[in-house]
């Protein structure tokens, strides 16, 4: 699905005053307008469209915007970016930001800072989650954390307390165990299959102490974790926790609306924080967040406040300037902070999280709130993914787990392969 503000569409909703301001001579003159791309639901995409009103009222520059679902966006933002056609504003994210920035597909943003870019009461280590190779290359547009998305509704229906911050991998085998007994929904699972979720396995990763990469760029774990990884989900889905593979097929990471949760599938599915409001959009059920689950009791350490995504110039744009000022507008902007609320994250700016909290919805406020008292399982911000982390995530990870799961692997030959072939995606990479 696109959105677009063409100048037609502008003029007529604008106020006359703007309206008559757009017409003249001088303003037509000066005109720039963006292009800007970023993946995303329709809840994303009208609370984008809203600030862009109030940056094009602002600034007389319109913003033709376009959005995608996150399987289908990064295959068009690569062939934009490669054919030196990337849009003028790019949402990004922290484990493609590296491959983006050295392949000059997104721009530095070093010499805007302090100009067009106003920075100065933003949150340090957002600031420095931007950064590649010591340059700013992002723009961070929140903070938060990965978080398992519940719904209160189903477990209600099914009796059974939902999990917690400190439900273990075995307490959610157990929760699988009561939805089976109880057959709600036609036979709805208690959890999503997690195999191939990067961010879970990355989170179970750490608690064992280990990583999914290193500062170097270097897998951080071994062919044993690696088998013990699509083992448990293996046997997870032979008892019947979490979704079959047929299920977990409809899954496309594409639209929000074909995941598990929605769908009716499973009860428990991994997500972001900031997503609540938006899966929430989708669904008549009650929804909550609660954190991924724990490896034992009492073991925390996995989770960690990442910036959402991030606003990027693209590499090729001939807007990087007026790109900075967008980027400026969208962070800085009381008003706009009030429109975006939390869907991309906790603000990164004081002044507008002041302005932003008095409004925020109650499932803003639980996202709010997640974030800011993970505690002990609170673990410190890895370093960026190397370049060839998609390839490893998309191609490789997603697939492998997909094969365990119609049986065309076992999880000991994925284990073994998975470690193998990703150790030589990132040796070609580098």
């Amino acid at each position: 699905m696109t959105i677009s503000l063409d100048r037609r569409r502008f003029l007529l909703g604008s106020t006359a005053v703007l309206g008559a301001a757009a017409l003249s001579p001088g303003a037509l003159a000066q005109e720039t307008r963006l292009r800007q791309l970023f993946w995303g639901g329709q809840a994303r995409a009208d609370r984008t469209t809203g600030v862009n009103n109030l940056y094009t009222a602002a600034t007389g520059n319109p913003v033709e915007s376009s959005f995608l679902g996150w399987g289908d966006y990064w295959p068009k933002l690569a062939t934009e970016t490669a054919g030196g056609n990337a849009p003028d504003i790019v949402q990004m994210d922290y484990r493609f930001i590296v491959e983006y920035a050295r392949r000059n597909a997104i721009a530095p943003l070093d010499e805007f800072v302090g100009g067009a870019l106003k920075l100065d009461d933003f949150d340090s280590d957002q600031y420095e989650g931007g950064k590649v190779d010591g340059k700013l290359y992002g723009i961070s547009l929140g903070a938060n954390s990965v978080a398992m998305l519940v719904n209160l509704t189903a477990f209600e229906e099914a009796g059974v307390e939902p999990p917690n911050r400190d439900s273990t991998l075995d307490d959610i085998r157990a929760i699988g165990e009561a939805f089976r007994s109880k057959n709600i929904r036609g036979g709805m699972k208690a959890i999503a299959d997690a195999s191939g979720t990067e961010p879970m396995l990355d989170n179970w990763l750490r608690q064992k102490g280990l990583a999914l990469y290193t500062a170097e760029g270097k897998l951080g774990f071994t062919e044993a974790e690696a088998i013990e990884w699509f083992t448990l989900w293996n046997e997870m889905r032979k008892d019947g926790i979490c979704v079959d593979a047929e299920t977990q097929a409809l899954d496309t990471n594409g639209p929000l609306e074909n995941t598990m949760i929605v769908l009716g599938k499973a009860a428990l599915m991994p997500s972001n924080s900031n997503q609540l409001v938006a899966f929430q959009s989708l669904m008549q059920d009650d929804l909550t967040i609660t954190s991924y689950p724990r490896i034992a009791p009492g073991v925390g350490g996995g989770h960690y406040r990442k910036p959402s995504m991030f606003w990027s110039i693209g590499g090729s744009s001939a807007n990087k300037e007026k790109a900075a000022e967008y980027l400026s507008f969208f962070i800085n902007d009381p008003e706009a902070g009030k429109v975006l609320g939390v869907e991309r994250g906790i603000p990164c700016v004081s002044a507008v999280r002041e302005a932003v909290s008095p409004t925020l919805s109650e499932k803003d406020q639980i996202a709010l709130n997640f974030v800011a008292n993970l505690g002990d399982l609170l673990g410190p911000l890895p370093p960026p993914p190397p370049a060839a982390a998609g390839e490893i995530d998309v191609s490789l990870l997603r697939v492998l787990s997909q094969e365990v799961a119609f049986g065309a692997r076992s999880p000991e030959d994925a284990g073994k392969f998975f470690v193998t072939e990703a150790a030589a995606i990132l040796e070609r990479a580098a």
